[in-house]
């Protein structure tokens, strides 16, 4: 076992999130790499102390310079907000350091790209946290799409819908400002993953995104709270999705459905320990949706548990990322999704921004 020493910018939700998971995965994965929290960055030094000591770092700072410099840090995790992505990420690959970024990739498609070519030229490993996707129940439909379980894939739905901004009265603040943090850019970018991962890429979209609430107390709202999009995938298949902030009732609404020639796959996150799967053989009058527990049968459950059905949850899916990049280090190999799939759903992000500004259906080639 080798140690290796992490800096993680943010200190907040997400970066809280990753400091746990590198403290556990050694032990949960039995890692060849052992993450050594070795600096947390954030906006103040007053914070950054706050959360050195809750989180078990050895050192703090408020400037993220330092910690991409620092010697002792030789891998970054990026937790931070979209339009601070690109010049940390940029700044670390010229060190030769290996970077993982919270999506979305970059603030814009212009970002995305400056931040492949980075790493493209500096050879680092590099991984986009689209943890959604990684639970095991998504990775064994994607298993199961694959294989041809299913058949040939003739449709898609999919969403990412949660509420806590569906009450107009609640405050403005800095989600409610900037293209980067409306639901274009903070919700959609998972379910957009999600769908080329299970299906493949998106050759064309057509959608209508709107902010519903401009007026928020404390301020204009500058960007959107919710958008639908219809696409054609690559290989043909139809599909459609919903993405919103302001969907009263929904509280981790990542949720999709896949429709084959042979069968069709059911999952909602909310349940995210399930899968529905129908299978089109067998007694007509047998037939239907069958429920599947995941247990440790099935991708990535049995570190966590080696009970069928007692389930995993949200910080598994970060420990899972976690192992992946750790492993991406040790083998030098790219493991999905690099920043390479980070770009490609800023395109189709681009794609829909333009559809819905023009109406008209755009190639997502196109951007």
């Amino acid at each position: 076992m080798t140690e290796i020493g992490i800096g993680i910018l943010g200190g907040g939700y997400m970066g809280k999130a990753h400091a746990v998971a590198m403290s556990a995965v050694g032990a949960v994965f039995n890692t060849a790499l052992r993450p050594r929290l070795e600096m947390v960055c954030a906006s103040s030094p007053e914070s950054a102390e706050k959360y050195r000591l809750a989180y078990g770092f050895s050192r703090a700072t408020d400037r993220w310079q330092a910690l991409v410099e620092d010697p002792k840090v030789e891998a970054i995790v990026i937790a931070t907000p979209q339009e601070t992505h690109r010049q940390v990420a940029e700044a670390a690959f010229a060190l030769g350091k290996p970077v993982f970024c919270e999506k979305p990739l970059g603030a814009s498609l212009e970002d995305s790209r400056a931040m492949v070519a980075a790493a493209t030229a500096s050879g680092c490993p590099n991984m986009v946290g689209f943890n959604y996707i990684r639970t095991p129940a998504s990775q064994y439909a994607r298993h199961l799409v694959a294989q041809g379980a299913i058949g040939d894939i003739t449709w898609f739905r999919g969403e990412h819908t949660e509420d806590f901004y569906a009450d107009p009265d609640a405050p403005a603040t800095w989600r409610t400002q900037g293209g980067a943090n409306g639901t274009m850019g903070d919700l959609a970018p998972h379910m957009i993953n999600g769908a080329m991962a299970l299906i493949g890429p998106i050759a064309e979209v057509i959608a209508e995104i709107e902010t519903v609430h401009h007026e928020r107390p404390g301020g204009s709202v500058t960007n959107d709270d919710q958008g639908q999009m219809m696409c054609r995938f690559a290989n043909g298949a139809m599909g459609q999705m919903f993405f919103s902030r302001i969907a009263t009732g929904r509280k981790m609404g990542y949720a999709y459905e896949i429709t084959g020639t042979k069968g069709a796959i059911r999952f909602d996150q909310e349940d995210q320990n399930a899968i529905w799967l129908y299978l089109a053989e067998g007694d007509e009058a047998q037939r239907g949706f069958r429920k599947i527990l995941t247990g440790p049968a099935h991708p990535d459950y049995l570190p966590f548990c080696q009970g069928p059905g007692h389930g995993t949850g949200y910080q598994d899916q970060i420990l899972i990322e976690a192992r992946d990049f750790l492993r991406a280090i040790e083998t030098r190999q790219p493991i999905w999704p690099t920043f390479e799939d980070g770009m490609a759903v800023n395109q189709v992000i681009t794609a829909a921004m333009t559809a819905s500004s023009t109406r008209a259906w755009q190639a997502v080639s196109d951007f």
